[in-house]
């Protein structure tokens, strides 16, 4: 592994390559914020799948791919007079050090439920900092994510279940109502504002009772979404070994067939 001084001056040539490139290539001295954008949310999830299966190689050149972008908007505002990239660093560890008293300072922290505790606390008093608990929550997250952001900042000020076994009553209640609003839905209708709302109260309960025994549902689901794919590819390759489409095979064939790949 580097040294310190070795991995400054490997971060020193990415940001003289990338000086370099916005003067001379057509490219990337055209690139705005706004242009970068979506380049930028594609490449943040193509690290998350790299996360996701413990790719080291491709999380090392999606990492890479961020740091680019990170640096690109620092060196478009740069230009623009408003902040550079050391001022960023510098805000940062500013940060990172007034977030962890616990290191940096003379308050006690010694698991990481009172760090998390402690967190919540500091950013309500930071200057400019959230107006409420739940404010620091990005709107534009998935709602998955999003549910489990909540939950988990509720908790940091002590808004949680005493015993985490109580949730298991919380979620058969979301599965009752759901059930019984589905009985109230007329023949033939699809779905109601009801049964939607019923439908996000039972899934809010999941990723709820998921967060309570340690795990992130975000990457539960993620690792089902895989499974499933794998498991349908595997039927969809072996009906085109016997010439058959979905269609020609029906349910019972299909079913054998998932059941075969489980055992895989």
């Amino acid at each position: 592994m580097k040294n310190k001084e070795e991995k400054l001056a490997a971060l020193g040539e990415v940001l003289e390559v990338l000086d370099t490139l916005r003067v001379q290539c057509p490219w990337d001295r055209k690139q705005t914020n706004e242009s970068l954008r979506p380049n930028t949310i594609e490449e943040v999830y193509e690290l998350c799948d790299a996360l996701i299966a413990d790719d080291s190689a491709n999380i090392k050149k999606e990492l890479g791919d961020v740091l680019l972008h990170v640096a690109f908007y620092a060196k478009i505002a740069e230009e623009k007079g408003d902040f550079d990239i050391a001022d960023v660093c510098n805000a940062l560890t500013a940060k990172l050090k007034f977030r962890h008293p616990h290191i940096y300072g003379d308050i006690k922290a010694d698991t990481a439920e009172q760090v998390s505790q402690n967190w919540e606390k500091i950013k309500q008093r930071e200057k400019g900092g959230n107006k409420s608990v739940l404010s620091g929550v990005p709107s534009a997250l998935p709602a998955l994510i999003k549910a489990a952001r909540i939950q988990e900042k509720a908790r940091n000020v002590g808004f949680d279940w005493q015993k985490r076994e109580d949730v298991w009553d919380k979620v058969r209640e979301e599965v009752a109502e759901v059930e019984a609003e589905m009985k109230e839905m007329t023949n033939g209708e699809q779905s109601s504002q009801k049964l939607e709302e019923e439908f996000g109260d039972l899934l809010f309960s999941v990723i709820n009772a998921a967060r309570l025994y340690g795990v992130d549902p975000e990457n539960a689901l993620e690792h089902t979404n895989r499974k499933f794919i794998k498991r349908f590819n595997h039927i969809e390759s072996r009906l085109k070994e016997e010439g058959l489409g979905f269609q020609d095979a029906g349910l019972e064939k299909m079913d054998i067939l998932w059941n075969e790949a489980k055992n895989l």
